[in-house]
């Protein structure tokens, strides 16, 4: 079963994260929408933050992980907030049990083919040897020629985690993501529909959605509009999650 947060109490809302990310990157955004009205779930997904580790990993599997958490927390009908890797899983979800789902938000990503790039994060994180019980700014001045962007650096270090005295890790596989990180970047099926409700929210600096991706965006959720946030990246909700909050929530109330 899926580790999650569950914060306040009304219409159930599902919070989905990024690839090697977690729960937790969620929870001020969580904690707002749950001070309004919402029973908020920032879910862990699998071989991510404290969620169990697989040797499979696929966007198919990662739904029916979804559809088996709502099944176990009597959760029928839920909006559903995704960002990235947990934007593609959410679109998924929702072509495959539109049922369940009211209302789809999905954060800088679309439905298309994504080429893999994420090398050189993999390469910084796979340079930690923590047989040599590095601290934790050894850690980081090992990422540093890897990955200059401190706030990437400060996302990834998020995950690190005491797992004894003196013994740190990552709390995400990243065994399986070298193995199948071509899972991430893979399309929504072609024959894929969601007719009701959907709001993309893109990075106006951010390459994930551009305006020749609209058209595809339409094709698969024809009820669907984008709004941008000028001056902000990939990591949107994070760079002005005042912006974010306005309109996710105006769109789901």
């Amino acid at each position: 079963m899926l580790y999650s947060k569950i914060e306040g109490s009304g219409k159930p809302l599902l919070i989905l994260h990024g690839f090697l990310g977690m729960s937790d990157n969620w929870k001020t955004i969580g904690m707002q929408f749950a001070a309004n009205g919402f029973e908020v779930h920032l879910l862990d997904l699998r071989n991510h933050g404290r969620s169990f580790h697989s040797e499979e990993f696929s966007y198919e599997l990662m739904v029916q992980d979804v559809y088996e958490y709502c099944q176990a927390n009597n959760i029928e009908k839920a909006n559903i907030i995704g960002h990235s890797m947990g934007g593609k899983t959410a679109m998924l979800f929702a072509t495959t049990y539109p049922e369940r789902i009211e209302k789809l938000v999905v954060a800088d990503i679309g439905p298309k083919f994504y080429p893999q790039h994420h090398q050189t994060i993999l390469e910084g994180l796979n340079a930690v040897d923590f047989s040599k019980r590095p601290s934790r700014n050894e850690v980081e001045e090992i990422l540093l020629p890897y990955i200059p962007d401190f706030g990437i650096r400060q996302f990834l270090m998020k995950s690190l985690y005491w797992q004894e005295t003196g013994q740190l890790a990552f709390r995400f596989n990243l065994s399986i993501f070298n193995k199948k990180i071509e899972e991430i970047g893979k399309a929504l099926p072609n024959n894929a529909v969601f007719n009701k409700s959907t709001l993309f929210i893109r990075g106006g600096n951010s390459n994930y959605i551009l305006n020749e991706d609209f058209e595809n965006i339409k094709k698969h959720f024809p009820n669907s509009k984008i709004e941008t946030i000028p001056s902000v990246g990939h990591w949107l909700h994070a760079e002005n999650p005042k912006w974010f909050y306005e309109f996710a929530s105006f769109f789901l109330e």
